[in-house]
């Protein structure tokens, strides 16, 4: 419901749970499910029929409220695809004690730390990760909504959403790679009628012609409390808590009874082959199987397979067609566990000079060697390892563990199934997945789709009604009696003080400083090695050597070649993982426990020892090149691309994406990776930065025995030239046929050590860092113009971007760059005032500790201190500062910072359609460029 791209959605740290974890996985019997952690909780249900499940956790002082109604696409009628998903927007725009916008508001001043509402097949919920005191605030609303939506739901907010909805489908489906060819696979896979053949967003022409009535009938229908389960998880108290429940859900009446899913999934029994075309540069095939539902016999059997075939680069098509035969750019496979029969799907991405066929050969190659021989006992732990890793991270937030009891209670009618969920996957064997492969992934009973570059086609165009709006509450209706009590939001309980940890520290004598927070609880550690050199250390003609260099790392060592290292990971059930950002570079690691030293071993190894192999070397330029390819075919990557070469020009770092240049990534050699790698891969110039369970004489000892001989030198601090200039002008991309345009509104911003970070981030929130912020609320609720809309400022060691952002529809291209820059000018002169500072500063300051809310994210968190040397308490000191922004102070960093007349305007779209308009808005020169951010003639 809520675009994340822009709204920054945090959840609090991770679960309470103290129980030993298994040891390695072995290849004889799987080991007793007493090694496995329960969550507790208690199930009980009020007489209307609503579920309630209550799970204490007071570890921290947060409280998770958690909704699944168990509706979703599985139960729309025929010419009605996407009615579950066009109903999860209603539910966020106000009932009747709730005014239109103020729900996302409350729950932003509240200090949320994680919201949002999904509609997935089988089921729709909402969620609130909030702090303790604020959870009778998020029972009124979430109770209001239930019982007194329809007293408020009127034409007008229907129309609204329908077109927001519109857009979100342009956004994530037909203006995203593939995605047209991916509802292509969805609709071979079950015939017309089917519940699943209409993609969870729905049609444009089924959206648009729903009805008031419809949308009254779904809500009686499927909106009431027997037919919902709400989950309370976290710090609170579980008497207490079920009289706030009765008190708000217990006058809620009951619904009629929920009709059955009558729906059957019709086996395959021919293959089914489709070709559809879609802007993009290189072909891909999609094959996919109807396989066993959620939870049934033969569906632990498809997730290990899944990971067998696809899931990485320990993973058999990876070996094979990325690796060795250097044929295919990507490949993935999953299981999406369904309750009317699940989609199992392999995707490949051809290599630019490969074709589909050419693809599609090879895997047919794979399969059928593993329908014969099944897996190996090797592939099999590393698949079992890698799942209990997947599930047992799944629970470190509040959030994860309330939709896994939610998720148990929806298919299983328990929330106790967490030992039996581990256990189904310890008990796969060799011959139960070599089974599963033979029988339910034949040749017979597939869909293979190719999508290729081409003109898209998305059939006739459903037009958006052009009448006036419907007058406000035309149309609404009550379900339940109204109680005078319900009319006002319920206050906070008693405010606690927010305490954000301080890491501790310390060094190795060769200069490595090591920062560190134990973290009891789930036995996970993260880690991360982090340098101070990045791509702000590019050569200008080198742009793309940092990054390369550090792809470079895992890519063979002294001692292990690049299938031993993933290999490694896997079997520990370990994510390793090499990246660079502007100011950094990293090699992490993610690993339960008892696998941590030797996790920790092997980042050691990549960081310490890489011999750059020629061989690898020429693997790793080829994906690349093909990498650069493919950002030409995702607006949002071009968008960001033109925009730093037009903000920074091409002689300065910033001007380029991480990747480089074509140019570059074919003349960077293997002396220019080991010469900076040999230069600024050195202790003095990094930091291990780890959170989890673990203490400071068990990480002492381990920091010294991977690090302790790693030899001091002497890294560069790259002196960074000034960027180009950013006088306003106008640039166009010219993107045919684009059902939407991506619009970047762009400045140069400051760099991270400004002093006015904390109100620099207040004034951001109110114009548009939060979903309830000025632009979002202008451009999405109040103009329908876009799915998701918001700014930002990007914080580097040199002055980074200011940007505001979005993909708005085709014939409103004008009209929405109109009203950001309207935004812009009315901060600067009639700045955040009153209630709304208030949300804009509460919103910051409470939902920090979403920054903490996993091992990795605290881990990311502590990096940064490092990075920037922000100081060891800089986060605990972070909230008075953010508290004390004052209105004065927001007013003059908008009249500093928000300077209209030298923000570039790019649009990345149909010209034909967006420059006549746009031209009227005189936003200066204009330019022509291409999706590398080349200037045109």
């Amino acid at each position: 419901m809520i675009p994340r791209k822009w709204l920054a959605c945090f959840v609090l740290v991770f679960a309470a749970l103290t129980l030993a974890f298994p040891a390695a996985a072995q290849k004889t019997a799987p080991a007793a499910v007493s090694d496995i952690p329960r969550i507790a909780f208690e199930k009980y249900k009020l007489p209307n029929g609503l579920e309630v499940i209550l799970s204490e956790d007071h570890r921290l002082p947060l409280v998770t409220v958690n909704i699944w109604y168990h509706v979703g696409p599985a139960n729309e009628e025929a010419g009605r695809t996407g009615f579950a998903h066009l109903f999860e927007h209603m539910m966020f725009q106000g009932s009747k004690h709730v005014p239109p916008n103020q729900h996302i508001q409350m729950v932003e001043a509240a200090g949320a730390s994680d919201f949002n509402g999904t509609t997935d097949y089988d089921r729709t919920n909402y969620y609130e990760t909030v702090p303790a005191n604020q959870l009778e605030l998020m029972l009124w609303l979430e109770s209001d909504r239930m019982g007194y939506l329809l007293d408020r739901l009127d034409q007008a907010n229907l129309s609204n959403q329908q077109d927001v909805v519109r857009n979100e489908r342009r956004e994530s489906l037909e203006n995203q790679p593939y995605g047209v060819v991916e509802e292509a696979l969805t609709h071979q896979l079950v015939p017309p009628g089917h519940p699943y053949y209409g993609n969870v967003i729905g049609s444009h022409a089924d959206i648009q012609a729903a009805k008031l009535a419809d949308v009254q009938k779904f809500f009686k229908l499927y909106y009431a409390p027997n037919n919902a389960a709400l989950v309370i998880l976290g710090d609170f108290d579980s008497a207490a808590a079920k009289k706030l429940v009765e008190k708000y859900f217990g006058p809620l009446k009951r619904g009629a009874d929920v009709p059955k899913i009558a729906a059957n999934t019709p086996p395959i029994t021919a293959e089914r082959r489709a070709v559809v075309q879609d802007r993009v540069e290189l072909p891909r095939v999609y094959m996919g199987w109807i396989t066993s539902p959620f939870f049934k016999p033969g569906d632990a059997d498809a997730d290990m397979t899944a990971g067998i075939l696809g899931g990485g680069r320990s993973s058999r098509l990876y070996k094979k067609l990325v690796y060795e035969k250097q044929i295919a750019q990507d490949v993935a496979a999953q299981q999406q566990s369904l309750q009317l029969g699940s989609f199992f799907t392999i995707q490949v991405t051809a290599r630019p000079g490969h074709t589909a066929e050419e693809i599609e050969k090879a895997i047919n190659e794979e399969l059928d060697k593993f329908r014969r021989e099944g897996p190996d006992a090797k592939e099999l732990e590393r698949a079992r390892n890698t799942m209990e890793t997947r599930i047992i991270r799944s629970l470190e937030t509040f959030g994860g563990r309330a939709d896994r009891l939610n998720q148990y209670n929806q298919y299983l009618a328990t929330p106790d199934y967490l030992a039996q969920d581990i256990t189904r996957y310890r008990k796969a064997t060799l011959a139960s997945v070599r089974e599963f492969a033979e029988q339910q992934l034949k040749t017979s009973a597939r869909v293979v789709v190719y999508g290729v570059p081409g003109t898209q086609n998305l059939g006739a165009e459903t037009p958006t009604p052009k009448g006036e709006k419907a007058p406000a509450g035309q149309g609404t209706e009550s379900v339940n009696a109204d109680e005078p009590w319900r009319a006002s939001p319920p206050p906070p309980g008693p405010a606690r003080a927010l305490h954000l940890p301080v890491p501790k520290t310390f060094k190795l004598a060769n200069g490595l400083t090591v920062m560190y927070e134990e973290r009891p609880g789930l036995p996970i550690v993260a880690a991360n090695l982090v340098f101070r050199t990045g791509s702000d250390a590019n050569p200008p003609d080198r742009p793309g050597l940092a990054n390369f260099t550090v792809g470079m790392l895992d890519q063979g060592t002294a001692t292990r070649n690049a299938p031993q290292i993933a290999d490694e990971a896997a079997l520990l059930g370990a994510s390793l993982g090499t990246s660079s950002s502007m100011d950094a570079s990293f090699v992490t690691v993610r690993s339960l426990k008892k696998n941590f030293s030797a996790a920790l071993d092997l980042l050691a190894d990549v960081a310490l020892h890489p011999n750059f192999p020629q061989q690898e070397i020429e693997r790793q330029r080829a994906s690349r090149l093909g990498g650069l390819v493919q950002r030409r075919e995702n607006p949002a990557t071009v968008v960001s691309q033109v925009m730093a070469a037009a903000l920074y020009g091409p002689r300065h770092p910033y001007g380029y994406p991480e990747l480089g240049n074509e140019a570059a990534v074919k003349a960077t050699s293997r002396d220019d990776m080991q010469a900076f790698w040999k230069r600024n891969f050195v202790p003095n110039n990094a930091a291990l930065v780890v959170a989890g369970q673990i203490n400071i004489e068990e990480l002492r000892a381990l920091a010294e025995k991977a690090f302790g001989g790693w030899q001091p030198g002497q890294a560069a601090r790259p002196e960074l030239s000034s960027p180009g200039t950013t006088k306003a002008r106008l640039i166009v991309v010219d993107t045919p046929g684009a059902p939407q345009t991506q619009l970047r509104v762009a400045e140069i911003g400051v760099p991270r050590s400004t002093p006015d970070y904390a109100a620099l981030e207040v004034m951001n929130a109110a114009l548009g860092g939060l979903f309830s912020s000025r632009i979002n609320l202008n451009l999405r609720e109040q103009h329908g113009y876009t799915y998701g809309a918001g700014s930002a400022f990007v914080y580097r060691r040199g002055a980074g971007p200011f940007l505001i952002g979005s993909g708005v529809r085709t014939d409103v291209t004008a009209p929405a760059v109109a009203e950001i820059f309207n935004e812009v000018r009315r901060m600067a002169s009639t700045p955040p005032d009153g209630e709304e500072l208030n949300l804009a500063r509460d919103s910051q300051s409470r939902s920090l500790p979403g920054l903490f809310e996993t091992s990795a994210s605290a881990a990311g968190s502590y990096s940064d201190i490092y990075l920037y040397d922000l100081g060891l308490d800089y986060y605990a000191k972070l909230p008075d500062r953010l508290s004390s922004v004052t209105a004065a102070s927001v007013a003059a960093l908008a009249k500093k910072y928000l300077d209209a007349d030298k923000m570039i305007v790019i649009a990345v779209g149909d010209r034909a359609k967006i420059e006549p308009e746009l031209k009227k808005l005189n936003l200066g020169a204009e330019e022509i460029r291409d999706a590398d951010g080349n200037i045109k003639p």
